[in-house]
């Protein structure tokens, strides 16, 4: 990853800064050992190492160290020429990388992923994909990383960029306060605080100050919203504020050989330990991060120990410190290597084998971006000579970027609004399995939803419940929404359940237009309803408990609920766990329930697979006896509780022994196990008429 400048050390006399070292061999060292730990944990294990962390600390490090030393020289900062010389090295080995990820993904990744790949694109040129992953709750732990995006990465530069911003503006100030004290007479007229007013004490107040509040910070939003805390620059600045206060402080500090030594590899195991002694899945960035960071601020402390057993010497060894020449082109290149990999493979890991040919392809790269890439830029003399010259090849860089992308969403744009403004009989969903439809698509017509709108395929309720729907539960009173029905609504049903129950919502939508019926939501992702079972999760048992007790207090006309729980593999479906147990009270109180059957589930996202491959594709149309049950387990509770009433859509779902991908030009599924919107809602005139026809409502 980026660093500003290479290292340099000082191991001084008392009380004072010794002269300092140009160039620190053990910490470029340090800097390819924390690279190496990033590639093999994402590789290999799926976790968090804390190679990161040790990034950010360094990159201050060397930073601070570049700062103080031209104050110290009397040199001028010139900030403008500073951040126009550090981006004209960052970027164009970046760009590369993007460009190169933009080709894979149009090659590889299904096209569903497009936008979000390319609104990534964008955030990773401007240094702000932190806040865009933020903002998408991206789920950095995930262990299967085919799902994720190649540019998920650019996280951490992003939050580098920023501070590369903010740090020099931080040096910047210090020096004006320094001259104004200087101005002042304070020093002259106060010897003994001299030492107080000099620029190193000034900056160790400002760091001091960030990497407190900063840490507190993160160890308050680690606890209360890790997801976002994960990606938070304001979360990560105490790991930047640490590496300078470690520059600053390092020239006056002395410290005996053994010291050195002892230090040193204590740093190092506990840096490379980090990942595999702790959990620290869903611990990160808090005080978790002290271990990696202040590891690595041991090996940095421990420098150059003379000794033969000290680890810098290791550190320095010639590998060590070429590796860590191109470890901002490993960092950049490994993350869309395994992303790709894993889609073109369909594998949700890699072997030994695998990951080492990744990793190998990985360096190859690393070395090729840093050799004719970042290198070359770097010493080429013409932008050197004027700031604008270097402000010249920061734009070209980033317009070799931006057109591509800009004309790549132009053309999704204009497919999206091509499916949207086609006629109703293009995309008649579920109503082309009605008898007597004969219907025929135009042969121009394409399958709706457009690929890059199934991410907003999944229905919900916008508005919030109010008035006597207001659960009593805060656990359930951030996750009830429900319906504005015009004056006293004729019905009151209750969406209990999961995302299963949930994807049944633009059905009773428009139920609730037609008759002014409340529809009420309250699910909970992956927790389906019933009576407190061990097969459950705790969690999940909490919610349903307070699910139940909630629909006993409102007393609504009636509950929406499925009745049996489908799996990707044999055998298929089954009743849901205490699912009658579950429904008892609720029936006893005269409550009717509506128990639905589950929909099928797949091993392969199915709107993916009808994308690239085609409809007709046997793998995008597996047979009806490896999605669901031969016998519904609905037919078990038959009889059994009064009140229930069962209703099955399996058949517009699963059609002539197989369960299409796409239905009458729509796509059925949003994922591998989800409906989309869109085919959910040709289905409502069906559901409607076997609602009323199971219940026997009158409307």
């Amino acid at each position: 990853m980026a660093a500003t400048m290479k290292a340099t050390s000082a191991r001084p006399g008392p009380g004072t800064p010794s002269a300092a070292r140009k160039f620190l061999p053990e910490v470029q060292g340090l800097r390819a050992l924390a690279v190496l730990m990033v590639v093999a944990y994402h590789v290999w294990l799926g976790r968090v190492s804390g190679g990161v962390d040790v990034f950010l600390l360094v990159s201050a490090f060397l930073m601070t160290r570049q700062f103080t030393a031209k104050v110290e020289a009397g040199k001028p900062l010139s900030l403008l020429r500073h951040w126009l010389h550090l981006f004209k090295r960052l970027l164009p080995a970046a760009v590369v990388v993007l460009v190169a990820v933009l080709g894979l993904t149009w090659a590889v990744l299904p096209p569903r992923r497009w936008p979000d790949i390319l609104d990534q694109a964008w955030a990773s040129l401007l240094y702000t994909q932190n806040w865009l992953l933020a903002d998408t709750a991206v789920d950095y732990y995930a262990v299967d990383h085919s799902g994720a995006s190649p540019l998920q990465h650019f996280w951490s530069l992003s939050i580098q960029g920023q501070v590369f911003l903010l740090w020099p503006l931080v040096f910047a100030a210090a020096a004006v306060l320094l001259r104004l004290l200087r101005a002042s007479g304070l020093p002259r007229r106060y010897p003994a605080l001299a030492p107080w007013l000099g620029y190193r004490a000034i900056l160790g107040a400002v760091f001091s100050a960030i990497f407190a509040f900063s840490l507190a910070f993160s160890i308050h939003e680690t606890a209360t919203n890790q997801a976002y805390a994960y990606f938070d620059t304001r979360a990560r600045l105490w790991e930047f504020a640490l590496g300078s206060l470690l520059a600053l402080a390092l020239p006056y500090i002395r410290l005996p050989r053994l010291a050195r030594v002892l230090m040193g590899w204590l740093g190092l195991a506990a840096m490379l330990g980090c990942g595999l002694i702790l959990t620290v899945d869903q611990q990160f960035p808090g005080y978790i991060a002290l271990w990696p960071t202040l590891a690595a601020s041991l090996v940095i402390l421990a420098g150059a120990s003379g000794s033969r057993a000290g680890a810098d010497r290791m550190l320095s060894a010639k590998p060590l410190v070429a590796l860590g020449g191109i470890s901002y082109a490993l960092y950049l290149w490994h993350w869309p290597l395994l992303v790709v990999f894993l889609v073109a493979a369909g594998q949700s890991s890699v072997s030994l084998l695998q990951g080492l040919g990744i990793i190998g392809t990985a360096l190859l790269l690393a070395w090729l971006t840093t050799k004719y890439v970042e290198t070359p830029l770097r010493d080429w003399r013409w932008p050197q000579v004027r700031a604008w010259r270097s402000a010249v090849v920061i734009a070209a860089c980033a317009a070799l970027l931006a057109g591509p992308v800009a004309l790549w969403q132009s053309s999704i744009n204009a497919y999206d609004a091509a499916v949207a403004a086609q006629p109703a009989a293009d995309n008649p969903g579920a109503a082309a399995l009605e008898p007597g439809y004969t219907g025929e698509p135009s042969p121009s017509a394409k399958v709706s939803p457009a690929p890059a709108q199934l991410k907003n395929e999944f229905a919900t309720i916008d508005g919030d419940c109010t008035g006597a729907l207001v659960p009593a539960s805060a656990l359930l009173a951030q996750v009830c929404h429900a319906n504005q029905p015009t004056g006293t609504p004729t019905k009151t049903i209750v969406v209990l359940g999961d995302s299963h129950s949930q994807q049944w919502l633009p059905d009773w939508d428009e139920l609730a237009t037609k008759y002014n019926w409340q529809i009420v939501m309250m699910v909970k992702s992956g927790c389906r309803y019933g009576a407190d079972d061990p097969s459950r999760a705790a969690d999940c048992n909490e919610f349903n408990a307070a699910d139940r007790q909630y629909i006993l207090d409102l007393k609504p006309d009636a509950v929406f609920t499925l009745s049996t729980l489908t799996l990707e593999n044999a055998p298929f479906e089954k009743e849901v766990p205490g699912y009658l147990d579950g429904i008892t009270p609720f029936t006893d109180a005269g409550i009717q329930v509506i128990g639905m059957r589950d929909n099928p589930r797949f091993t392969t996202n199915m709107a993916d697979c009808a994308g690239t491959k085609g409809p007709a594709d046997p793998a995008c149309n597996p047979p009806l006896s490896d999605s669901l049950a031969e016998q519904s387990p609905q037919d078990a509770y038959a009889g059994k509780v009064p009140n229930l009433f069962l209703m099955d859509m399996s058949d517009y779902i699963c059609v002539g022994g197989v369960c299409p991908a796409v239905v009458g030009n729509v796509y059925v599924y949003k994922d591998d196990n989800h409906l989309t919107k869109t085919y959910t809602q040709s289905m409502a005139p069906m559901f409607e008429a076997r609602l009323l026809a199971a219940t026997g409502w009158v409307p």
